[in-house]
Order: structure tokens, then C-alpha cells, then sequence
């Protein structure tokens, strides 16, 4: 009882440097490390090594993966890629399904691009489109929000996912977390999508920052030709798509089965598929979005970018992968495995935790990485060690990160702003919506661990 006691304490010591402290999730996290491996008495030689080893052991694969993704979410961004798949989508889907059209898009961006910018981004057109169609701009602006978060936290190559993907040791599997990722957090934006609808006679209750219907579209189209000219659908997808196709079919060809047999073909498509390969590749084609006479300073440019986005998400990496190896050390991991597996709560388990996190001190990023850092020493204890149990841990961690955005969390704070919610009307919208889709997240990914395991 003592074990669970000191990693209560340590949760704790997280939740509240993060929250109330205000401390970076980096130091907060490191310091858990360094107190866990005291409490729980860990050779003192030993603590440095297990503690720089952890950082260096996850962002020694992971890292690059990153920094490649969050580059490439950058151009994609700046190139005005994002809103290219706006429009292709709003023609495909037109006027009649308004908030499916406002959910996909959100989906679809938010893989490469972070939530918080795709909903600036595209707030605009979400505007013009609930003008337009008559539809209540709360309603569009939960679509869009949800369908954002869903793929925020479930899908690779966005950074969350994939730190937590590395802490449970499927760095080189990245290709199941996304077959996994894209039909689970489609399932979540739908749910998202359908408590939406119960908002589509609601008007913002925010009146500070009124515009008309025309200035809302003339800012869509002044916002478009802001970008000058736009890439065209296939140099816009192509950057994100291409790396994910890759990704999943040097999956199939690591399979066990060989379905493509064991000989050059495998060796070339095992490489193709690793995420790094891949990723680089998607950075190659991200190169015909460059729009400047002087591309290589343009493209330096947003490596530069890309390398101060993601550098707190490699410190928060590191540093989870820290914490990770102590509790792995740790006698912790045998104890909870052999008491949850008794209680029978298996892949719940990472769910509650995760959840807890999130909803306390408010990063979906900061729940994946502790969560799976956390986890990872008991996964073989709860029968989840094999690669299809580890990639159902990462989604029902996943499932945990949404649930739920409110007040200590930016995503929360900018979508109430930019949709003029009043913070009460946001709880009942998009903290209620978030709720909702973790939960039904969770389900579809405790009857799959049925199925599976």
C-alpha cells in the first residue's frame, strides 16, 4: 500500500506544480522523477543514469519523429495547405450536411497542424458557413472543435500520440497506432459532431466582438488571399497522407505472416515505412508548398519554426521518458500490475489515469506522456504487453487526454473566445462535448481489448 501511497503523492506533486504552480510540465515531470526514485529507493548511484537514460532512451527515436512532424504541420500551416483542405472538402460535401462538413475538416487538419492553431485558423470560414447556411455558429463551432481534438489525440504523426506510442515501446509500430488512431477518433468525432446538434438553435451569448455575415465571409476570402496563391488539393494532402500510407503498409510488411515475403521487397518497404523515412519524405513533398523566390531561406526558415514548436514537447517527452524508467525500476510495476489485474480493470485502467490528468491540470500532451510513462512497467501485468494490447493502451489513453477540456485548458479558452461563449455556455458545449467523446472513445475501446485480447 505504501507503493500506491508515494506514486499518489507524486501524481499529486504534477498536478499541482502544473496547475496551481504554474511550473513547466518539463520541470514538474523531472522532478517527479527525482522524487520517485528517492521514495522509492532507488540506489543512489543508479538515480542520475536511470533518470538521463530514460529522457535520452525515449527521445532517441521519438525526438526526430517530432520534430519532423511538427516542421511539416508548420508548412502546411503557413502555406495555407490547411485551408486548401477546407475547401476541398467544403466541395465535396456542400451545403448539406453543415456540421459533418465542419467536423471533417476539423479531422482532417488537426493531423498535421495543432488543434489551437486549426481552430484560429479556420475560425473564419466556420463563421461564413454558419452565416451562410443559417445554422447557429455554436453548433459549427463544437463541430470544428471536436473534430480537431479527435485526431489531436489519437492519431500520429501529431506529437502526443506518438510520445506516448514510444513510451510503450511502439516507436518502430507507429503503423498500428494510426490503423487504430483513424477509425477511433472518427468514431469520437462524430460523437462530438452529434452533441453538437443539440446546440443548433443556440446563439453565442458573447456580444463584445459583433460582425455581419458579409464581413465574416470577406474575412474568409481576405484571410485566402493573405496566402496569395494557394497549393492545389494534392501538394496540400500530399505531406501528411503520403508519410501515413507509408507508415501503415512497412506495418503489414513487418507482419509476422510476411505478406510480402522476407526478400528486398520487404527490406525496401520495412525502411519506406519507418517513421522516420516516412516522415522525411512527407518534409521532401511539404518542399512544393514553399511559395518564396528564395525557398531554401523560406524553408529554413520554418524548420526554425518547427524546432521552437516542438522543443517543449520534446522537453515534456524526455521527461516523461524519465519518470517512466523510474517507476520502471521501481518495484511499482509489479505490485499495481499483480493488484489490477485481480480487480479485473484492465485496459480501464490507463483511461482513469489518463482522464484524471487531463482533468486536472488541463494539457491532453502532458496526460499522454505521464500516463504511458506511468503505465508502461505494468502493461505485461494487465495482459496488455503484446503490440495490439500496447496499442490499444495508447488509444485508451488517448480516450483519457480529451476528457475533459475546460477552464485549465488553452484549447477550451480559445474556442469560447473565438465563438463568443460565455464560459458557462462553453462548459455545456465543448466541455460536455469533450466528455462525451472520451467516454464514448473509451468504449469502443474497451469492447475492441473484448474482442482482441
Amino acid at each position: 500500500m505504501g507503493l500506491v501511497l508515494i506514486l499518489l503523492i507524486v501524481v499529486g506533486f504534477i498536478v499541482l506544480a502544473t496547475s496551481k504552480w504554474k511550473v513547466h510540465p518539463f520541470l514538474a515531470l523531472l522532478g517527479a522523477a527525482f522524487i520517485a526514485a528517492f521514495a522509492y529507493r532507488l540506489p543512489i548511484d543508479s538515480v542520475v543514469s536511470t533518470i538521463t537514460s530514460g529522457f535520452g532512451g525515449i527521445l532517441g527515436y521519438i525526438g526526430l519523429v517530432i520534430v519532423l512532424g511538427t516542421i511539416i504541420g508548420v508548412i502546411l500551416e503557413k502555406s495555407g495547405a490547411a485551408i486548401t483542405m477546407a475547401d476541398f472538402i467544403i466541395a465535396r460535401l456542400g451545403d448539406r450536411f453543415p456540421t459533418l462538413t465542419m467536423s471533417m475538416i476539423g479531422y482532417i487538419v488537426s493531423i498535421p497542424v495543432f488543434c489551437d492553431s486549426g481552430f484560429i485558423i479556420l475560425n473564419s470560414l466556420k463563421e461564413s458557413l454558419a452565416k451562410k447556411l443559417h445554422t447557429s455558429s455554436i453548433t459549427m463551432s463544437v463541430a470544428l472543435a471536436t473534430g480537431l481534438y479527435a485526431t489531436h489525440t489519437f492519431v500520429p504523426p501529431t506529437p502526443g500520440p506518438i510520445a506516448a506510442a514510444g513510451n510503450l515501446g511502439l516507436e518502430s509500430n507507429l503503423g498500428l497506432v494510426i490503423a487504430a488512431g483513424i477509425p477511433i477518433a472518427a468514431v469520437a468525432a462524430i460523437a462530438g459532431m452529434l452533441w453538437a446538434k443539440r446546440f443548433a438553435h443556440t446563439a453565442p451569448d458573447v456580444h463584445d466582438t459583433p460582425q455581419h455575415a458579409d464581413d465574416q465571409w470577406q474575412d474568409w476570402e481576405a484571410l485566402k488571399a493573405s496566402y496569395g496563391r494557394l497549393p492545389g488539393p494534392m501538394a496540400a494532402f500530399a505531406p501528411i497522407v503520403v508519410p501515413i500510407l507509408l507508415i501503415c503498409i512497412g506495418t503489414i510488411a513487418r507482419l509476422p505472416a510476411a505478406p510480402v515475403g522476407d526478400g528486398a521487397v520487404m527490406d525496401i518497404l520495412s525502411l519506406l515505412g519507418q517513421p522516420l523515412t516516412a516522415l522525411l519524405i512527407g518534409l521532401l513533398l511539404s518542399c512544393t508548398l514553399l511559395k518564396s523566390d528564395d525557398k531554401i531561406a523560406e524553408f529554413s526558415e520554418r524548420i526554425s519554426e518547427g524546432i521552437l514548436a516542438a522543443a517543449p514537447i520534446l522537453l515534456i517527452t524526455g521527461a516523461g521518458g524519465a519518470f517512466g524508467a523510474v517507476l520502471s525500476a521501481s518495484p511499482l510495476g509489479d505490485y499495481l500490475g499483480s493488484t489490477l489485474s485481480t480487480l479485473g480493470i484492465g485496459i480501464l485502467m490507463p483511461f482513469i489515469v489518463s482522464a484524471g490528468l487531463k482533468s486536472a491540470q488541463g494539457s491532453s500532451t502532458v496526460a499522454l506522456v505521464t500516463t504511458s510513462a506511468l503505465v508502461a512497467p505494468m502493461l505485461d501485468s494487465l495482459g496488455l504487453g503484446s503490440d495490439i494490447g500496447r496499442t490499444l493502451t495508447v488509444m485508451a489513453i488517448g480516450a483519457g487526454a480529451m476528457t475533459v477540456s475546460h477552464a485549465n485548458d488553452s484549447f477550451f479558452w480559445v474556442v469560447s473566445r473565438f465563438s463568443r461563449m460565455s464560459v458557462g455556455l462553453a462548459y455545456r458545449a465543448q466541455t460536455m462535448a469533450t466528455l462525451v467523446q472520451g467516454v464514448t472513445a473509451m468504449l469502443l475501446v474497451y469492447g475492441l481489448s473484448l474482442v482482441l485480447l
